[in-house]
């Protein structure tokens, strides 16, 4: 099932590991597009192709919010080169509508990319930047933020998780 484009929790795809883009092409560019469209409508700040249904390694990202303004990245087989400090903070994700828990990620992260130009580049990032680079590339390794959790949040979470489950098996 989807939220507005998004698949939710319970489709196995969340769980796969996307692999390597090989070339940037039309297609990949149609893909960045369209993921980010679902992305705005979903009204999110990050999305990871198999979100969308591609088991590819692409992101897209927009921490633009109204007039405080952000990065806009489409991330082309992104990762992480680094990380420092930790900061524990409440975090939420498209695939997983109205569930939400605090996660501990590092604060500051260095990631490596290729963009949609083909170029390489590599940028240092920390608050909500670093938070939904280091939240996407988890999706594309098939890793949820419940995986962050601890055994007693993922019990207090379990009813809307099953939810989730029952509504993705209904599509």
């Amino acid at each position: 099932m989807t939220n507005k484009g998004v698949i939710i929790f319970g489709d196995p795809v969340l769980r796969k590991k996307a692999l390597q883009v090989a070339k940037i092409d039309d297609r990949i560019r149609d893909l960045s597009a369209r993921m980010f469209e679902v992305m705005k409508k979903a009204r999110g700040v990050g999305l990871a192709a198999n979100q969308v249904g591609a088991l590819e390694r692409l992101v897209v990202i927009d921490t633009n919010r109204g007039e405080t303004k952000g990065h806009c990245f489409t991330l082309i087989n992104p990762e992480i080169i680094g990380a420092k400090g930790g900061v524990k903070l409440e975090e939420g994700c498209l695939s997983f509508p109205d569930v939400s828990a605090e996660v501990e990620r590092p604060e500051k992260i260095g990631f490596a990319a290729t963009g949609l130009d083909g170029k390489k580049f590599e940028f240092e990032a920390e608050g909500i930047l670093a938070r939904a680079v280091q939240h996407e590339i988890d999706h594309l390794n098939g890793v949820l933020f419940i995986d962050h959790l601890g055994i007693t949040k993922k019990m207090l979470l379990k009813k809307q998780l099953e939810e989730l489950k029952k509504l993705s098996k209904k599509s």
